[in-house]
């Protein structure tokens, strides 16, 4: 299939990989012996992240062989070639590695489809929960739980399927939400200054990109990110937030977080439904 536009992109596919993605990392996870690799930066791998990094990334290019694939198990591939790229998938095969390692079911498939610097699509789907994140540019974002139930073949199945996001929203109360293995002094001075300006403010905690989802469904106000992230962490969240009407700016100047720099790295940032 030729790519033109993001209206060329078939939901139904992408959520299809995501799924398939994720039944090959429970098999994985299921199992009580599965090895743990270190990678440079001393952040865990398993053979879970790399199974559904060939799976996704093998089926993008079967079905989108004009739009190339930067995924955090193939992220070697330099600016200088990446530099020219408008339109491009942005993956991450398991996000949540260490929750993943922990057992406690927090963890992700995330796939996200960016065009000038921007995500226009994001799928994020959790294995263990069987529930789904999906949004796109004129379509909406949408939250289905219970995916081995759906028929989730194209786009109008998602949104007749699909619950509307946000989905709930907090009146009385200032929910605001912090990884479960990152927290810094900065987002608890965060925390603080929501306390002094709010009478009720309530913390959560979460693994992996259902931080974001999170706040996309407005379970949370806040989240709050002072601590390293990349680009394939944040990219299909982003883009589920965004299409539910919320908001990701960096710290620094309040800027939307762009993609493919010629460095990786996230700046600070905050997701806010608000």
């Amino acid at each position: 299939m030729i790519y033109k536009n993001v209206t060329d992109i078939s939901l139904g596919l992408i959520v299809k990989i995501a799924i398939d993605a994720g039944h090959e990392i429970l098999r994985i996870y299921d199992r009580y012996d599965f090895n743990i690799e270190y990678k440079n930066d001393c952040s865990p791998l398993t053979m879970a992240d790399k199974r559904s990094h060939q799976k996704i990334a093998a089926q993008l290019q079967k079905y989108y062989r004009n739009i190339p694939v930067l995924s955090e198990e193939g992220s070697d591939i330099p600016y200088s070639e990446r530099k020219s790229w408008n339109t491009f998938w942005l993956v991450d095969p398991l996000d949540g590695t260490k929750e993943f390692i922990k057992r406690n079911g927090e963890f992700t498939v995330n796939i996200a489809l960016i065009e000038d610097q921007k995500p226009v699509l994001g799928v994020i789907y959790a294995p263990v929960l069987d529930t789904l994140y999906v949004a796109k540019v004129g379509v909406g974002s949408f939250k289905i739980e219970h995916t081995k139930q759906c028929r989730l073949d194209d786009d109008k199945d998602i949104m007749e399927q699909g619950t509307v996001l946000p989905c709930s929203k907090n009146e009385d109360v200032v929910k605001v939400i912090a990884s479960r293995s990152h927290m810094s002094q900065k987002t608890e001075a965060f925390i603080e200054q929501l306390v002094e300006k709010h009478p009720r403010v309530e913390m959560m905690s979460s693994g992996s990109s259902l931080k974001l989802c999170l706040v996309a469904e407005g379970a949370c106000d806040y989240y709050p990110r002072f601590a390293p992230t990349m680009e394939w962490d944040t990219a299909a969240g982003h883009a589920i937030v965004e299409q539910a009407g919320g908001y990701v700016y960096t710290v620094k100047g309040k800027q939307q977080l762009t993609y493919n720099k010629s460095c990786l790295r996230n700046p600070w940032f905050i997701v806010e439904n608000r």
